[in-house]
């Protein structure tokens, strides 16, 4: 994946949020808001599908689906990290089509 993350932070959910939000730090410093699409394991590991949102909460379809990995630290604290190598963006991009798939 292109964009570096750094200090991403995901937002605290309630029963009344359908929407769970992060705000991702791409390498330019700017600050980009998505969606939790699904959270996902392959291989033992968990990854993330987030869909980046505009001021107003409206999709913007043209930057796709992006994909990182996720865990939480040991105190609970959800952290994202770059899928570094073309061959496991290539695995975790086939499992999550699969996933879109089935849901459909």
């Amino acid at each position: 994946m292109a964009s570096q993350t750094t200090d991403n932070e995901i937002f605290p959910v309630d029963e009344d949020d359908t929407d769970v939000m992060v705000t991702i730090t791409l390498d330019d410093d700017s600050e980009l808001d998505c969606e939790i699409v699904v959270i996902f394991e392959v291989d033992g590991q968990d990854y993330i599908a987030l869909m980046p949102v505009d001021d107003d909460g409206n999709t913007i379809e043209e930057m796709g689906i992006l994909l990182y990995r996720y865990f939480e630290t040991s105190d609970g604290t959800p952290v994202l990290d770059n899928i570094e190598s073309d061959e496991e963006a290539s695995i975790v991009s086939d499992v999550f089509e699969e996933l879109v798939e089935a849901e459909s």
